[in-house]
């Protein structure tokens, strides 16, 4: 067994989670967090098996399959923990659970977030399911969140290191979920998890971070959606019509996006950076200008859809449009004061204190009271007013 530095108090806060649950199935991923999250149980003196996910079997632009190497780095951690190692295939659940949405949004000039549905698809549906095959009691994950035992129920936190915490895309998960589930290294900050990584011998514990969309993994984004959706260039508009410039393909730009506009010099106009202010699906155009909060960028409401809620329901506040809580329109964003609205069939209506910028139909409005994480939805309108 490695020698680790977890301390007394993060063990001891696992520990009554574990106390009548024999076997936990740890979802290894290759990365650094579910490497020490094993370690952690392991420390615990719990029985543990990882369970390795192939969600996407496409090369990458090098040609090479990434699990691959994911693969090479979990044996390591496994053969170090000396626990089990079983392969799971389930790309053809990722294919039609996440990816199909994940296209057919871009296809309908939204701006998705895969991760939020491969976490409520996969990784806590399908893995989960595997898991309870192969005798588990709990699952664990390298997530950076924690969860918090209630009388009435359980709750989902921040996890303890701000810059990492994940809740923003777990937002789906409900009671069930997190009644079967272990964060072990979301109560430690990630410098600290590498650390523990490093003096534990583990080969990856300074493996760069996943980027990119959810198991597929870094790639020239462009060229990958261009296998996918049907896209063709059309004119970069200035607000009053006038023509500056030619984009790839509408799909691939967002709502507030500098980068990659590729505007030179324009008569007229002052030297300043321009910014998407509009994707017209219609006619295949995108509207841009030059202020960084430009009003067509400013919302101070949106509606959103699907609406999740991790204690099963929503506070009774929110019935009566009198729920104040905060707010994230995008991960890592700072929390936004706002006032609440559930309306039927699942939507909500959101009211921020200050206007926001570049709130995008697509991605999910998640609602916080102070470190619990109350749920969230997926963005369909925004305004000011």
């Amino acid at each position: 067994m490695p020698t680790s530095t977890i301390s007394d108090e993060i063990l001891a806060g696992l520990a009554p989670r574990v106390a009548d649950k024999p076997h936990v199935v740890v979802a290894i991923s290759g990365g650094v967090d579910s490497a020490v999250a094993c370690l952690v149980l392991k420390e615990l003196g719990v029985r543990c098996s990882a369970l390795f996910m192939k969600n996407w079997n496409e090369p990458d632009d090098s040609g090479q399959c990434r699990w691959e190497d994911d693969v090479h780095d979990a044996l390591d951690v496994c053969d170090k923990l000396q626990i089990p190692l079983n392969t799971i295939d389930l790309s053809e659940a990722y294919w039609s659970e996440v990816f199909e949405d994940f296209v057919a949004e871009y296809r309908a000039g939204r701006t998705p977030n895969p991760d939020v549905l491969c976490n409520r698809e996969i990784k806590f549906k399908a893995f989960l399911d595997e898991a309870k095959k192969l005798g588990g009691d709990l699952i664990a994950t390298g997530h950076y969140a924690r969860i918090a035992q209630q009388d009435d129920g359980h709750q989902m936190l921040k996890g303890q290191d701000d810059n990492k915490d994940q809740t923003y895309f777990l937002y789906t998960l409900g009671q069930a979920q997190l009644a079967a589930s272990l964060f072990p290294v979301g109560e430690i900050e990630k410098s600290k998890v590498r650390e523990i990584a490093r003096q534990a011998g583990f080969e990856n514990h300074n493996k760069k971070d996943s980027t990119g969309i959810c198991f597929i993994g870094e790639q020239n984004f462009r060229e990958f959606l261009k296998n996918y959706v049907a896209v063709e260039a059309g004119p970069v508009l200035t607000e009053d019509g006038r023509a500056i410039g030619e984009h790839d393909g509408v799909a691939f730009y967002t709502l507030g996006q500098r980068q990659g506009l590729g505007i030179g010099g324009v008569q007229g106009a002052r030297e300043a950076p321009w910014f998407v202010i509009e994707k017209s699906i219609a006619d295949n155009a995108l509207v841009v200008a030059q202020e960084h909060e430009h009003p067509r960028l400013m919302s101070n409401w949106l509606t959103a859809t699907q609406a999740s809620w991790v204690a099963h329901a929503p506070p009774p506040a929110a019935g009566a449009g009198g729920l104040r809580c905060m707010a994230k329109t995008r991960y890592r964003q700072a929390d936004q004061a706002c006032q609440v609205e559930v309306r039927e069939a699942g939507q909500i209506f959101v009211k921020f204190e200050q206007p926001q910028r570049a709130v995008t139909p697509g991605q999910s409005v998640v609602l916080y009271d102070g470190a619990q994480c109350l749920g969230g939805a997926v963005i369909t309108e925004t305004g000011m007013h």
